[in-house]
């Protein structure tokens, strides 16, 4: 059982990307990926935001690196993927986790705010894609697992940009498996519900609405960055190479509602 266990699941001997890596979903994604085998190459905004990930990748000896890129800087984003492949020589796991959310009525939604959270959210998205995914077709193997949300299926509230670029994310990772699938690539997304995280907090001050989307969940609670863990190593692994294009629901059960 537990030769078949670690067939399926076991990551040891792949070399992990994780963008977004300093705290929150990325953070505790980054953690899993490592203690099912992974080497771990934690991104963040500089090398030093994702220290705290690093500390704790490394106190439990995991293999890990530490890079800075801006997920707005194609540039950036370009050069973080050629030092993966000068320093490892593949990479067989990308997660997309690097985002940003403004929060403004529609009508007074910004032009900078819009280009900010489109430009993360959605084109960093894209062109991490396509970098990683080039190495990848080489390899003929790969697992892209991007971040969706929520609002990939429904429209949210004062969150257009948001909105819009979480519904593009779920389209893309429909895409490039259409594209990428009979190349061994398989490219999947989560789309977290309403977690515990620096993007909801404005959310749970708010305790009015903190309560109505508390009292929606069927679980009866917000979920906490570990919900996520089972979901990336699963994605990430063997376990899932017949899933392709899909869009995985952590929700606590609010799309079911």
């Amino acid at each position: 059982m537990q030769d078949y266990l670690q067939q399926q699941f076991g990551l040891q001997g792949k070399v992990a990307i994780v963008t977004g890596a300093s705290r929150g979903l990325g953070q505790a994604m980054a953690i899993a990926l490592g203690k099912a085998g992974a080497t771990v190459v934690a991104l963040g905004s500089r090398p030093e935001s994702v220290a705290a990930t690093m500390e704790i990748l490394e106190s439990q000896n995991i293999p890990c690196l530490a890079l800075g890129c801006e997920q707005s800087d194609g540039v950036q984003i370009q050069d973080a993927i050629d030092q993966v492949m000068q320093q490892f020589g593949k990479i067989d796991i990308l997660v997309n986790n690097a985002g940003t959310i403004k929060r403004s009525p529609a009508h007074e939604f910004s032009d900078d705010d819009w280009s900010e959270v489109i430009n993360v959210n959605l084109n960093g998205v894209f062109k991490f894609c396509r970098g990683v995914g080039k190495h990848m077709l080489s390899q003929g193997s790969g697992k892209i697992i991007n971040i969706a949300s929520l609002l990939s299926f429904s429209g949210g509230i004062t969150v257009p940009a948001y909105a819009a670029s979480k519904g593009a994310v779920a389209q893309l990772t429909k895409a490039l498996a259409n594209e990428w699938a009979s190349s061994g690539l398989q490219v999947n997304a989560i789309a977290p519900g309403y977690f515990e995280t620096d993007n909801t907090y404005n959310i749970r001050q708010d305790a009015e609405r903190h309560q109505s989307i508390t009292a929606r969940i069927p679980t009866g609670e917000w979920g906490q960055p570990d919900d996520l863990a089972g979901a990336v190593v699963f994605l990430a692994s063997n376990a899932s190479n017949y899933m392709n294009g899909h869009i995985m629901l952590v929700d606590g059960g609010w799309m079911a509602r």
